[in-house]
Formats: C-alpha cells, structure tokens, sequence
C-alpha cells in the first residue's frame, strides 16, 4: 500500500506569549491520499489556520512530524524546505496577495520566475483559461473584480503543477453567488487535473458539499466525516 500523500503524526504546536506557551494544536493526526478533497471546520481559534500553515511548511511543528509521500519534511533544511514548498505546494489565502502592478498573466507567472523557470507561459495562459479568463490576461488586478483576482490567485497556486493546494478561507472576502463559482471551480479543478485540495473554510454549505470534512475544537481534531462523493455531483433525488 503506498503512503498517503500527506501524513501528519503526533503534531503539536505551541506559542509563546507574554512569558506563556499558548498551545494551538494538540496531538493532530490526519493523513490526506492523492487526489482528495478535504475541507476544515471549526469555529475561530480551532487551529484551522496553523494547522494549514503547518501543512504548507510554512511552520515547523512543537512536536510531531509531517511526511510527504514518505519523507519527513520537518527535517528538511531552510533553502530545501523553500524548495520543496515551491515545487510541491500551491497556496490560496482570503487576501489574493496579487502584485498590483503586474498583469494577469505576469502574476500567475510569479512562483515560475522566482524558481528560474521562464518558460511556463504557455501553462500559464492554459490555467487562466481553465478558471475562465482567457480574455483577461493583460489586466492588472485593479480591474479585476475580486472573484477574478482570486481565480488569478488560483491558476498562480496551479501553476508549478503542485501535488497540493492549501487554500485558507479563499472564498471568504467573496459576494454568495462569485463564491458558489469559484467553488465549483476547485471540483472542476481536482477533476482536470487531479489536484489534492485542503481547503479550510467557515462556509457551511460549501464544507458539505466536499467528499470529506475534518471539524476542530480546541487545538484537536475531533471529527472527521468521509462522504461516498460530492454533494455537487449527486444526482436529483428521486
């Protein structure tokens, strides 16, 4: 049997403040196959986020360990780490985090120049269309309204061809009906190219449409819910 393509053991993280240790996580286990799709829940200050951030070794655990298809990466150094993170992972956060001054297209292209890599365009125009925005290459985020910006930010996290996208309350600065499109855009998106998504979010209606819901309380995992598939993809009752 293969090793899952995320592995989280025994991880535990802890911050100082004012003099304390304030522990955040708490013995979190949870293991993410290639090609799911995983939401997390839970209400503010679950650990939702840091657990992410963990995950996206954008912080190193207190304690426990995280693999990726078998290898420990809390053990890798600094420059692999940010290697690794920039090869391996995809990052969608509320805040686009778009360059203001560069187009459409210039942005998506950012995690490819920072690598050296400057022929992606041609992946780069194929992924703005993908997310339905062919025709808005040349605009700089200013004029794009924030559901294109995050689409943007989306075909920039699909850029490297990651086996992971981490997505952090990506809907969250988003109207109802621009959110709803863009949610289907991560299944349409796990579909094409079969992308593994852990997305944490506290859109109720979106997390119960996802195959599989992890909930949080208190720093711990406290349920964790596998659906057979994706509401969006159950037919009508009859």
């Amino acid at each position: 049997m293969s090793d899952p393509l995320v592995s989280v053991q025994n991880v535990s993280k802890a911050f100082e403040h004012e003099g304390r240790s304030l522990e955040v996580l708490q013995g979190i286990d949870l293991d993410i196959d290639a090609g799911e799709m995983v939401t997390i829940v839970g209400p503010s200050g679950a650990g939702k986020s840091t657990l992410l951030h963990l995950v996206g070794t954008l912080d190193l655990p207190s304690e426990g360990r995280i693999f990726y298809e078998g290898e420990d990466v809390t053990r890798l150094g600094s420059s692999d780490l940010a290697e690794f993170r920039n090869r391996s992972i995809g990052f969608v956060f509320q805040f686009h985090h778009l360059l203001p001054e560069f187009t459409a297209l210039e942005n998506v292209l950012m995690p490819g120049l920072i690598q050296g890599r400057r022929r992606l365009e041609d992946r780069a125009r194929r992924l703005l269309d993908e997310v339905g925005l062919s025709s808005r290459l040349t605009h700089r985020p200013g004029e794009l309204s924030g559901g294109e910006q995050q689409r943007v930010a989306l075909a920039r996290a699909l850029l490297m061809e990651p086996k992971l996208v981490l997505a952090d309350e990506p809907t969250g600065n988003l109207d109802s009906q621009t959110s709803e499109s863009v949610h289907s855009l991560f299944f349409d998106l796990n579909r094409l190219h079969g992308t593994t998504f852990l997305i944490v979010t506290h859109n109720r209606d979106f997390a119960a449409m996802m195959p599989r819901e992890v909930s949080m309380k208190d720093g711990r995992i406290v349920s964790d819910e596998r659906r057979s598939k994706p509401l969006e993809n159950q037919g009508e009752p009859t």
